[in-house]
């Protein structure tokens, strides 16, 4: 996701633009985040066209869509599919701001009406 992000924010960008950005703050070398890209290539999330002797990397999927898939995915994997037990843990741990509540709480009537 930090790699797509990357590329939602300024594209399109070579391996080493995406390793200067986001490889070397997550101690990743150009070789793993050409291997995320090969990747990110393969499931059809990133496009990349050739220039020259390098690649430029591109997002060929929505922002909005991959984050809706993925929230889902972790929705899913760590709380069965619902949302109200990760809205309860966070409460918990003290994870919700007054500004976070009012906005579920606004989401919520929105949802009644």
């Amino acid at each position: 996701m930090q790699v797509l992000a990357a590329l939602w924010d300024d594209a399109p960008q070579t391996a080493a633009d995406l390793t200067a950005r986001v490889g070397r703050a997550n101690g990743w070398t150009q070789a793993t985040v050409k291997t995320l890209l090969a990747r990110l290539v393969q499931k059809g999330a990133v496009a990349a066209e050739a220039d020259g002797r390098r690649y430029l990397y591109r997002p060929a999927v929505d922002r909005d869509a991959a984050v809706g898939e993925e929230s889902q995915r972790f929705v899913d994997r760590l709380f069965g599919g619902r949302v109200s037990p990760l809205i309860a843990h966070l409460a918990d741990r003290e994870a919700l701001t007054d500004a976070d509540i009012a906005e579920i709480e606004a989401l919520l009537r929105k949802l009644k009406s």
